[in-house]
């Protein structure tokens, strides 16, 4: 069993025990967890930097081969530590060991969906111009491109996944394949369960013979290293999995930077539901049943709660929802200060004028209480306050009297990570324009069904226009999040020799490429 320290990781060694102490309190409890926890000094910082900017070259060089074997190390050392990682886990989260294993699952699951990417190959978007040296009037250039990794990326880790979106989550895990060293920023509310994913990936560095700088990880309570790390011209991207503010705050600081990079972050999102007059006659009951069950999964502490329900209004509907709601039992949330978030948004949003409180479940100290409201149509149109985002088991019923007001709720709403429609198969076949006002809103789109469940895999989109993520052509989750780490780079009238195994006329790899606008892994001829 590995012994916790407290200290950083930077690349094979680890820090010192002179930064700023911090401790972690298991929620559930109040206890004082141990050891104590002690943030990165800007030296370490530093020094993590220079290995990360040292390691750039030999490691965005290394074979697609070997960063999958890396990889799949990362996934072995997990799994082997899962007996260990879950009552650590739930001592500093209050999950539950059923949810800390499916989310090492669900950790270990990616990093070998992303193995496979590149033992496949075809990710890298090959393509390939051959020359038309006869041309005219002006002669065409070989010109041949593919993806190629961006740099260094600084990992800020989520609250809320203390294992899919952290240590070695998403960010990591396609930084990773794409070829990118990885500085990552534990969350200062799982620091244990940091540390032991720290030490796994760590260890899979050492045995893969890959350079040090491949990985460090830091701990930082404040705000300052997190800066520091943002600003260095080391980084070429940051990946941020959290707040609006959280988030906005780093894009303004990359920004700001002389050489701006991108903050690829997942910040806001109330995930809209639209029940449509049909299926509410058909199946309302049952639309409410389960959407008591999506909003307070987890205590309703996924990006993907749906926090706003469009219907045509229904007595029985909500009475469903107000018995469902009044029945579930307070739950302890992932730390205090998620929890006083949670009841102070609730607090503002049931004080509104107009929002009428259906049914709430009382809470205090780090529970969050299970809440259902209402509010008209045109009170949601006039009150930009009734969208905002509460995250915790809470949502509001919007009652629209006609169509034409859904069609004016969707057009004014900001942009979201999913979208969700219930409907008969007659409504939703005509439902082209509320589907097509969602699609410029939101990232996934989902018919008779709610959004929370994430399925990692190649065609998932797990982003969406701002405030969902701060860039509306990226995900965080699947295969696809790979290309936020990378760039595109042509090499023209290279010969065969000098050209990446990618381009080479040969295709050694046997990928596809788009070769003079065709897709095919043939040779070119």
């Amino acid at each position: 069993m590995m012994e916790l320290i407290g200290t950083s990781f930077i690349g094979h060694q680890r820090g010192s025990e002179s930064g700023q102490i911090f401790q972690v309190t298991n929620p559930a409890t109040g206890q004082v967890l141990t050891p104590s926890f002690h943030g990165a000094t800007e030296q370490e910082l530093q020094k993590a930097l220079e290995l990360a900017e040292a390691a750039f070259t030999p490691y965005s060089l290394t074979s697609p081969e070997k960063r999958a074997e890396f990889l799949k190390a990362i996934a072995d050392n997990i799994e082997s530590l899962v007996d260990e990682i879950q009552p650590r886990m739930t001592g500093e989260s209050a999950l539950p060991e059923p949810r800390c294993r499916m989310e090492a699952g669900r950790t270990c699951g990616q990093l070998r969906l992303f193995a496979n990417l590149l033992e496949e190959g075809s990710w890298v978007n090959a393509r390939i111009e051959t020359a038309l040296p006869d041309r005219e009037p002006v002669p065409k250039p070989d010109l041949r491109s593919m993806l190629r990794a961006r740099g260094p990326v600084a990992v800020f880790c989520a609250s809320n996944f203390p294992l899919a979106f952290s240590v070695a989550g998403g960010d990591t895990a396609s930084a990773l394949a794409a070829g990118c060293p990885v500085i990552v920023r534990a969350h200062c509310s799982h620091p244990g369960t940091a540390e032991i994913v720290a030490g796994a990936i760590q260890q899979a560095v050492i045995s893969c013979g890959l350079p040090e700088g491949t990985f460090s990880m830091i701990f930082d309570q404040g705000r300052q290293l997190a800066s520091q790390l943002v600003q260095s011209p080391t980084i070429q991207a940051v990946g941020f999995t959290g707040s609006r503010s959280g988030g906005r705050a780093l894009m303004d600081l990359a920004a700001a930077r002389p050489v701006p990079i991108p903050v690829f972050a997942e910040m806001s999102s109330i995930n809209p539901v639209f029940v449509l007059p049909g299926a509410m006659a058909e199946r309302g009951e049952m639309i409410a049943t389960n959407l008591v069950s999506s909003v307070t999964l987890g205590a309703g502490q996924f990006c993907t709660c749906p926090g706003l329900v469009f219907t045509g209004g229904s007595d029985s509907f909500n009475e469903v929802l107000s018995k469902g709601f009044s029945e579930q039992p307070a739950a302890t949330m992932l730390h205090q200060g998620i929890a006083k978030n949670y009841q102070s948004c609730l607090h503002t949003l049931s004080s509104q004028n107009g929002v009428q409180t259906l049914a709430k479940t009382e809470a205090s100290g780090s529970q969050g209480g299970p809440a259902i409201l209402k509010a008209t149509h045109s009170e949601f149109i006039a009150n930009p306050q009734l969208s905002a985002e509460v995250f915790g088991p809470s949502s509001l019923v919007i009652e629209c009297e006609t169509g034409a007001d859904m069609l004016a709720a969707a057009a004014s709403l900001e942009g979201q990570l999913t979208a969700s429609v219930h409907g008969t198969e007659e409504e939703i076949a005509n439902a082209t324009e509320l589907i097509n006002i969602l699609a410029q809103k939101a990232g996934r789109l989902i018919i008779n069904g709610f959004p929370t469940g994430v399925e990692v895999c190649h065609s998932m989109v797990h982003g969406g226009p701002y405030p969902a993520t701060s860039d509306g052509a990226s995900t965080s989750v699947g295969t696809a999040s790979i290309t936020r780490f990378t760039r595109a780079v042509a090499w023209q009238n290279f010969p065969e020799s000098s050209l990446p195994d990618e381009l080479k006329s040969i295709n050694p790899k046997g990928i596809t490429r788009l070769v003079n606008g065709i897709y095919t892994s043939a040779p070119v001829s």
